[in-house]
């Protein structure tokens, strides 16, 4: 199965609004999880909304959250305003996102699924320079030392504020699972030979607070799956599927998920990774590689007998010119299943 909530949306007569209207957007994803013959309902991978919500708490407008970007410290009643425990409404898509919720819930045989971006993926869309501040606070330079590690850090420790009172509200609304999206725990942010050389980097900015996001969802009893597209280095996979034991892991293409079978273990599910970001283009992904690679990947992950799940390596976005080409290649894929089976 594709994630592929936003090529349904996109039949919509009109999108946007359905985006923004719960019980549109809940039939949406109902016809997602009927159109591939799935009991999970994965929603639109909608990764704005946290920060609008979350800058939504000190006045900025969700027009300009995009891009609204902090370029120096925090001062604390800015920190205590985007970090406190007082109630602010929900932004048009997140109260959309949890109504949906509440209609899938009621569908006896679909399985609720609710969706936020990471803590740590979040911090670096806070910031105006995130691989800066990530790069020194690699090399160990300490937050009073550096305003960009400062910077960091409270914008880390705003971020995990954000999801998880996005996490907690989905909780409420009949999530059963949440899939956390941490795009940006990569090699482009986390440097590998920093990691080699020691430093604990990864384990603060990534680990640490996905961790306590974990403790969170298993306090609530609501599973964790865990989704990474980005490029991971082997003790990245590993501490993901070991340590926050999600119950599926979602990553790139870029993975050969039967060589990281070995390091998962055997009820973590495998889950994707055809390149669907180059389904829009015959030239780069002609269907005969959808299929080729489909078939590939089915039979090394039979081989390696490790639970696993076909699917797409991060959600499919609908192109509209690209629109045929990219339905083309999610159907070769899910007949390549078919035969399979």
């Amino acid at each position: 199965m594709p994630i592929g909530a936003d090529l349904v949306l996109h039949e919509e007569p009109d999108p946007e609004n359905a985006r923004n209207d719960g019980a549109a957007l809940g039939r949406v994803i109902e016809q997602t999880a009927r159109r591939w013959n799935t009991p999970l309902a994965i929603p639109l991978m909608d990764l704005r909304l946290e920060k609008i919500d979350l800058l939504a708490r000190i006045g900025i407008s969700a027009r300009d959250a995009e891009t609204h970007h902090f370029t120096s410290p925090l001062d604390e009643s800015t920190l205590s305003a985007l970090c406190g425990e007082h109630a602010t409404p929900f932004c048009l898509g997140s109260i959309a996102r949890d109504q949906a919720l509440n209609y899938i819930a009621a569908i006896p045989d679909l399985f609720p699924i609710g969706m936020a971006i990471g803590p740590f993926s979040l911090a670096t869309r806070l910031k105006a320079d995130p691989i800066a501040g990530t790069a020194l606070a690699g090399r160990g330079t300490a937050p009073e030392d550096s305003a960009d590690v400062l910077l960091l850090l409270q914008c880390l420790r705003a971020a995990e504020s954000a999801v998880l009172r996005s996490v907690r509200s989905q909780i409420t609304h009949g999530a059963r699972a949440i899939m956390i999206c941490e795009p940006a725990a990569c090699t482009a942010f986390i440097s590998p030979r920093q990691l080699r050389a020691g430093s604990k980097i990864f384990e603060q900015l990534v680990m640490e607070p996905n961790l306590r996001l974990k403790a969170a969802l298993d306090a609530a009893g609501c599973d964790l799956i865990f989704h990474d597209c980005g490029e991971l280095i082997d003790p990245m996979v590993e501490a993901f599927a070991t340590r926050l034991h999600p119950v599926i892991l979602s990553l790139g293409s870029s993975r050969k998920l039967w060589l990281d079978a070995r390091l998962v273990p055997a009820d973590v599910v495998l889950y994707g990774n055809l390149p669907t970001k180059s389904f829009y283009s015959d030239g780069a992904m002609p269907v005969e590689e959808v299929v080729r690679r489909a078939t590939e990947l089915l039979a090394n992950m039979k081989a390696c007998a490790h639970p696993h799940i076909l699917g797409s390596e991060c959600d499919v976005l609908n192109v509209p010119e690209a629109r045929p080409a990219i339905l083309k290649k999610v159907d070769a894929m899910m007949a390549v299943t078919a035969t399979s089976d």
